[in-house]
């Protein structure tokens, strides 16, 4: 199976360097805990996660032939390899503002070493397919709706816009690739259901912790607003339940949810033409 990217679709990794805030504003999205810290714990699980993204996906390269879908695999890798050092660089601002990161980085680590050891090269190829479907759908979310990063310190609303759009652009990579060496549906959805638990656990466990350092663990008020904003009727998460669904239909390919013209629009955010010499 070829690539099944849109065609001239080029995957590369930009080189952005954004220089975060020092300090981190504790409650740098709207001056809201539970905003900010929702995003800090997927922040945190990302370096890690990322990695693990690119060894699954590095596994099979040689057994690819189609060139065009060897050369997204680079720019896939190149890409998930920017968004850990970004990553990083974040979580050191949190762990400046006393959060014990390493207690979640030290999680996700010890779940990751679990999977590899125990888990088939294919089973690890299949959780990356899954979660980076996760990911894409968030990313569209997030770059259909501006409004969702409003009264953001602009700093960090440009680190997830891109970030969104990166994860847009590479969104079927390993999803083809897995089709490439594997391709068994019930692979896939196991991985989904098991990937989608987890991701949801650890985020939670971060989220919860970093309110907790807040002194707002028990506030109900902080989670209230928190829940209405991800599930409520214009919550951020709501509309993603059918694109996540998707997944688990027969046929399912990413680009099906196809997304190119906001792709490239938000691309002119990112991509400044070079000027041409005199």
């Amino acid at each position: 199976m070829a690539s099944t990217t849109p065609e001239g679709l080029v995957i590369r990794p930009r080189h952005m360097d954004f220089e975060f805030p020092n300090p981190l504003p504790r409650h740098w999205h709207s001056g809201d805990a539970f905003k900010s810290h929702l995003f800090d714990a997927m922040s945190v699980l990302f370096p890690d996660g990322e990695r693990f993204f690119i060894d699954s996906v590095r596994q099979f390269r040689d057994q690819i032939e189609d060139p065009v879908l060897k050369e997204q695999i680079r720019g896939f890798i190149g890409q998930e390899g920017h968004h850990s050092r970004e990553h990083l660089e974040y979580s050191n601002r949190l762990r400046d503002l006393g959060y014990d990161i390493g207690a979640i980085e030290r999680r996700a680590q010890a779940r990751i070493r679990f999977t590899q050891k125990k888990f088939s090269a294919r089973r690890q190829l299949a959780a990356t397919a899954a979660l980076e479907h996760i990911t894409a759908i968030m990313a569209d979310g997030l770059l259909k709706n501006p409004e969702y990063m409003a009264g953001a310190h602009p700093v960090m609303a440009r680190l997830w816009r891109w970030h969104a759009l990166e994860e847009t652009e590479h969104k079927a990579v390993a999803f083809d690739v897995y089709n490439q060496v594997c391709g068994s549906h019930r692979m896939l959805r196991r991985a989904m259901m098991m990937g989608t638990f987890f991701f949801v656990l650890d985020t939670t466990r971060g989220l919860a912790h970093m309110l907790k350092r807040d002194g707002l663990l028990w506030n109900w008020r902080v989670w209230r607003d928190g829940l209405i904003w991800m599930w409520g009727r214009h919550g951020i998460f709501r509309p993603l339940v059918r694109t996540y669904l998707d997944f688990f239909k027969k046929g399912f390919h990413p680009w099906q949810h196809d997304n190119l013209e906001l792709l490239y629009k938000t691309r002119e955010e990112f991509d400044v033409p070079q000027a041409s010499a005199a």
